[in-house]
């Protein structure tokens, strides 16, 4: 995890942005309020607390996360706010070492692959093989069409190297495929797709990023009803919550999680519109597990396993671990309220909610303080005549989270039960507890990562993403690299350059071809030259036309006849984009609004061309926009899929058409991921340098 990602898991966005917008109220999902940016009476800034972003969609027409916030509402450069945001979270600033780097680097190559995995997974749910799973879903567990989109499930058929080859296909090797846990190689070298004839269910992190795969077997010889991604630079399960990426923010409202054992409850829960439910992924709970939660958005935890003793003796080792993780304060006293939900007999989460959704608040509420819990349970197989030596043994293994209690009333509440139960007297239990147990009454440990007292010019940090180089250029002239004084969102920057520049079209659109190949499909379809389609906003896409049209005359220069096409409407904004560095400049005229910025503009000596740096920046950034609208053609794309699906006769010539061009868009996505991901560690090299 980079740093910029570590300290936007510790600060959430819906909290930090309230301290500066007091008027940020919940709105359905997101948080609404006026922009703080410029005056409106109809609020329209949106913070979306799922995917930790802001944007309003009024006058300012901008967008971030918790970095661009920051630095728009203090006005601060990104290292200034990588700084203050850093002390916030509680982190040390280090520089990354070669080796950090690289691992780094890898990662992201690696969950591209894992990325395509997923969507060939999802695709191949709506082929013909995969018939008696979309029954499955919907007839045995009343999954709709909608919930199987949103949670990507998929289907791996029953052969042994379908995925890889066609991993294979779209240019990732063996080695990554193994790695990644994708595959598996035979001690005689053959490799193997891990995953046949199985449910596929994508694993998100907090983020929303694939990092491997949960497989329900389909066959009834399947001697694993569930298999998992194994352990990879990706995947760790001990510090993963399925359905946490989309949980969050119900969670944060809710202030309550509700963790359970499967990936089918998470999904039958969300669907009931119960999204502050997320699952521990088939293990005993993990301190880094609970972390994830608690107390940063949930001061209650309720942990809801199966009924059956697997899931109780489950719940017991996850006990201990939530009590050691939550005795934070130097009482040793739990910092959350911990409870147990018990559903009836037979049933786990899943078959409750699909039986009685409407009822799933009423057992949650009721669900048992863990002292009534652990105190019920571990004394429920005591015999009448037990021995005294039995006895003790309980006490010894339930006072440690009795005496972990919130408050001396309810602790002593809790004793003498327990007295009563072992039939032992409250001064022993209580003797017991300050003897024999003096570790669990300790101080903790000081917490890692303290903020530096001070702050050292010579602490340079690492940049988490390409975005951010150029805070760490060490150039007095401000680079125009998104990361760099206000952070621009991606259609505005690469319309500036192009409009600066139009010359730089050319190298975009040769990069996109040189992508291509000798594919002419990719060179047609989703690797054409960069165009309107590539925008979203209006007034981009109209200025990207006039720029198009400019590039196609041969009368006038591009940029003469590009300014006479541009209508009074659009003048502001295509003023705008063509400033470069606008935190420079209000750095130079000390916010001093009267000066004329366009004579300062004008009094500026003008560049030769644009820096190498720049170009590859540019393009990188042009790529990255060319994957958004790519993403937003494959939903529209996997819609129709589903339509042609349902239909009483299905057109297998459409079928066919829809399967190609996804495969297309996907071969294409793969091939941009790599050019990215070289072209980061490009721009990193040349910062450092």
């Amino acid at each position: 995890m980079s740093v910029t990602d570590e300290i936007k898991s510790r600060i959430d966005l819906v909290s930090y942005v309230q301290r500066q917008v007091p008027g940020l109220k919940k709105a359905g999902r997101n948080h609404k309020a006026c922009c703080p940016f410029h005056n409106e009476k109809t609020p329209s800034f949106i913070v979306n607390p799922e995917r930790q972003t802001w944007h309003c969609f009024g006058a300012c027409s901008e967008g971030g996360d918790l970095f661009t916030f920051a630095q728009k509402i203090h006005g601060w450069e990104f290292k200034e706010a990588l700084r203050e945001l850093a002390a916030e979270a509680g982190i040390a600033l280090r520089a990354q070492t070669p080796e950090q780097k690289s691992a780094s680097d890898r990662r992201d190559a690696l969950r591209g692959m894992v990325n395509a995995a997923a969507d060939l997974y999802q695709d191949r749910l709506q082929a013909g093989d995969a018939l008696a799973v979309r029954r499955y879903l919907t007839e045995s567990r009343g999954l709709n069409d909608e919930t199987v989109r949103i949670f990507q499930l998929g289907y791996a058929p029953d052969s042994w190297d379908w995925l890889l080859l066609s991993l294979r296909r779209l240019g990732y090797s063996d080695e990554d495929i193994v790695e990644v846990g994708l595959a598996v190689r035979s001690d005689k070298g053959r490799v193997y797709d891990r995953f046949r004839n199985r449910l596929m269910i994508p694993i998100r992190d907090e983020r929303g990023r694939v990092v491997g795969f949960g497989g329900r077997a389909l066959g009834q010889d399947e001697s694993a009803k569930y298999i998992n991604s194994p352990q990879s630079a990706l995947f760790d399960k001990s510090g993963l919550l399925f359905g946490l990426d989309m949980g969050k923010g119900a969670i944060r409202e809710s202030g309550t999680a509700v963790i359970v054992e499967g990936y089918l409850d998470v999904i039958q829960a969300h669907q009931a519109g119960y999204l502050n439910v997320v699952a521990q992924m088939g293990t005993a709970m993990t301190e880094r597990q609970i972390g994830l939660v608690a107390p940063r958005f949930a001061g209650k935890i309720v942990m809801a396993l199966d009924a059956d003793e697997a899931g109780q003796n489950a719940a017991r080792r996850s006990l201990e671990v939530a009590r050691q993780a939550l005795s934070r304060d130097y009482a040793g006293r739990l910092s959350v309220d911990l409870r147990i939900l018990q559903a009836p007999a037979g049933k786990d989460p899943d078959d409750f909610l699909r039986q009685s959704p409407a009822a799933w608040d009423s057992l949650v509420a009721g669900a048992q303080a863990v002292a009534d819990y652990v105190i019920d349970a571990e004394t429920a197989a005591l015999p009448d005549d037990s021995s005294m030596h039995e006895r003790e043994a309980v006490a010894l293994r339930v006072l440690p989270i009795l005496t972990a209690s919130e408050s001396n009333l309810y602790q002593q509440e809790n004793v003498q039960k327990l007295s009563r139960r072992l039939r032992i007297s409250e001064r022993d239990l209580l003797a017991w507890a300050r003897d024999k147990l003096p570790a669990e009454h300790s101080a903790p440990p000081p917490m890692e990562d303290l903020p530096p007292a001070y702050w050292q010019d010579n602490q340079i940090p690492y940049p988490g993403e390409a975005s951010e180089l150029s805070a760490f250029a060490g150039s007095a002239e401000p680079a125009p690299a998104i990361g760099s004084g206000l952070k621009r969102a991606l259609e505005p920057y690469c319309l500036g350059l192009l409009l600066r520049d139009p010359n730089l079209l050319y190298l975009v659109n040769r990069k996109l071809r040189e992508l291509a190949g000798d594919d002419d499909d990719l060179l047609r379809g989703p690797l054409c030259a960069l165009g309107v389609d590539d925008f979203t906003e209006s007034q981009y896409r109209m200025l990207m036309a006039h720029l198009q049209e400019s590039m196609a005359q041969d009368e006038r220069e591009p940029l003469e006849h590009l300014e006479s096409m541009v209508g009074a409407d659009l003048q502001l904004e295509y003023q705008a984009l063509l400033l470069e560095a606008p935190e420079a400049v209000a750095r130079s005229i000390r916010r001093n609004f009267q000066v004329d910025l366009n004579d300062i503009f004008r009094r500026r000596p003008s560049r030769t061309g644009p820096r190498s740096s720049e170009r590859d920046e540019l393009i990188s950034r042009a790529l990255q926009l060319r994957l958004t609208r790519l993403e937003y053609e494959r939903v529209e794309l996997q819609y129709l899929q589903e339509e042609a699906q349902s239909s009483v006769e299905v057109d297998q010539q459409q079928t066919e058409q829809l399967n190609a061009k996804i495969m297309l868009s996907m071969k294409a996505k793969a091939r941009i991921n790599r050019a990215v991901s070289r072209y980061s560690h490009s721009l990193q090299q040349s910062s450092i340098s």
